[in-house]
């Protein structure tokens, strides 16, 4: 750890009233083993997907796995770029869309993430021009990093793509440092530059960024907040930090993790950001409502996902794609779908994870709910539905919807954080089956 970090970290954050930590520690205790159970696969051969319903609306998401660096915090499944397998790639990622087309499925979405998905843009280009026309495709959000904020990569997308979301992470040099970006991605002087040059040529212009890095103090994350509201982008997103297994080895040169700086860090950015951005989610911010987000899985109820380590909840099923390179081009090669895990949902499980998807957007639809499960919510998750009440973070509006109550929302982040560390253990459990060569190519320790 440098220097500076260092004495950073001799500033604490603010006093956390008592009235939120204890909700949140509850929530930790409570989510920890139900998520993991809830995410415990089984690998299955010979799964196919279940045929498309015309009546229900799709979201595709689709997973480029390739990055110029490979970040420590990041869980995904990603790999160091090579040209000759990132092409390979894209023709796989073509026969798999293919398949998925002959199964009846359309979307009316489609989410692009990585890795680095802009890594080809010809051959990126090409694969959305694709997927509109196959799929009556209407919208098309996609991820991309700073350095490829330049006109010969914005152009090509300006017009293809509707909302574009850059991962900045930080603003603040010691930080980007510490995580290996400052000198790969640039400067924040220089992020902000390419981020006014790219962002008009969007309708949706995103920044990610992560709070709760060991070490990030309130006077960085204010920092941040204040490029984030100078900068020209009308989307924020602020994700806690999710830490894996793999990821707390990888951040440990930054300092301990610790997830009771959380809480008042998220209480800065809540306040500081409504200064001059609307709440869309829990932890998206716009300057304009009605915009995509980043959550493709919280805006559609069901979605369907291609590429290698790509996830589909469909018909309350969950299925997860191959994370091998390998294995995906080889059961493509077959004509296969590379399924190699799935999860049925109970009916119980169905319901939680309706009611964190929609609450993450701030409402549960209670005629929904029952139409889907015929059930009231206060029946089937009488527990979660009394936790919410008790603690006050829900009301029920005019329209008998249950709507979140803006200064309890931080317990919504807690169970979104805590689903994703879910999710991110299985993906590390994944990466450990792959060939030692893959295993060289993702940074993973033999």
């Amino acid at each position: 750890m440098n220097n500076k970090l260092r004495a950073a970290i001799s500033t604490t954050a603010p006093a956390t009233p008592l009235s939120m930590r204890i909700p949140e520690r509850l929530l930790t205790l409570y989510l920890r083993p139900l998520m993991g159970s809830l995410l415990n696969l089984q690998p299955v051969e010979d799964l196919n997907l279940p045929p498309a319903q015309s009546e229900l609306a799709y979201s595709l998401y689709i997973h480029i796995p390739f990055c110029e660096t490979l970040c420590p915090y990041c869980s995904f499944n990603r790999f160091i770029f090579h040209k000759e397998l990132a092409k390979q790639y894209f023709q796989d990622l073509r026969a798999e869309l293919r398949l998925v087309h002959e199964l009846g499925y359309r979307f009316d979405t489609a989410y692009i993430g990585g890795g680095t998905p802009t890594i080809l843009i010809d051959d990126l280009v090409a694969l959305i021009d694709e997927v509109k026309s196959q799929f009556g495709i209407r919208e098309v959000s996609c991820e991309t990093n700073p350095n490829h904020l330049v006109p010969g990569i914005i152009d090509r997308l300006a017009g293809c793509v509707d909302r574009l979301s850059v991962g900045v992470q930080s603003f603040t040099p010691e930080l980007l440092r510490a995580v290996h970006r400052l000198e790969k991605f640039g400067s924040p002087e220089l992020i902000l530059d390419r981020i006014a040059y790219a962002a008009p040529l969007f309708p949706t212009f995103n920044i990610d960024m992560i709070f709760n890095f060991p070490g990030q103090t309130p006077q960085m994350l204010r920092g941040d907040i204040q490029a984030v509201m100078r900068s020209a982008a009308n989307q924020v997103t602020f994700y806690p930090l999710m830490v894996s297994r793999s990821v707390a080895r990888s951040i440990g040169v930054m300092g301990k993790y610790s997830p009771l700086t959380e809480l008042p860090l998220y209480r800065i950015i809540v306040e500081e950001l409504n200064q001059a951005f609307e709440s869309q989610s829990v932890w998206t911010f716009t300057r304009q409502q009605h915009q995509l987000i980043d959550e493709y899985i919280a805006s559609h109820e069901e979605y369907l996902g291609v590429g290698s380590g790509s996830f589909s909840y469909l018909d309350g099923r969950l299925f997860v794609n191959t994370f091998s390179l390998k294995a995906y081009h080889e059961f493509l090669a077959k004509q296969h779908l590379p399924l190699t895990g799935t999860k049925q949902f109970s009916p119980k499980e169905r319901m939680r994870y309706r009611f964190l998807m929609e609450f993450f957007n701030g409402k549960l639809d209670r005629d929904h709910f029952i139409n889907s499960f015929g059930i009231t919510p206060e029946i089937g998750l009488w527990l979660e539905m009394l936790f919410m009440k008790c603690f006050g973070a829900i009301h029920v509006d005019e329209e008998h919807d249950y709507r979140l109550n803006p200064g309890q929302q931080y317990l919504i982040v807690v169970m979104m954080r805590e689903f994703f560390n879910s999710v991110n253990q299985l993906r590390d459990q994944a990466r450990r089956s792959l060939s030692p060569a893959e295993r060289l190519l993702c940074q993973i320790d033999k």
